[in-house]
């Protein structure tokens, strides 16, 4: 821990880290909606709401932040992934919408 505060690494982590947590959520979200639907929302609520538990537990500032992150992410996740009830994924603003099937 004193090797990154002396060369003031702490930011790289958390963007590092931050990275990590988007590469991994997205794929697990959008698999998890394909195959479940809106009935695993619920398993990403849970999981969102122990990050914000364990971010506000933990005093280490790398350690809070990615409890931060890992706890946020998946909700945005959500909204982007969400399929209608033909399948097909709106791309897209709320006028004209493409579908890509």
């Amino acid at each position: 821990m004193q090797f990154i505060e002396a060369y003031n690494l702490t930011g790289i982590i958390i963007g590092l880290i931050t990275f990590l947590v988007i590469g991994i959520f997205h794929p697990l979200v959008v698999k998890g909606e394909y195959f479940f639907g809106v009935k695993c929302w619920w398993v990403f609520l849970l999981l969102g709401i122990g990050g914000m538990i364990a971010a506000i537990l933990l005093r280490n500032v790398i350690a809070s932040t990615s409890c931060g992150v890992f706890a946020f992410h998946p909700f945005g996740q959500s909204e982007n992934s969400s399929n209608n009830e033909n399948g097909s994924k709106k791309v897209g603003s709320q006028k004209g919408k493409i579908r890509i099937k």
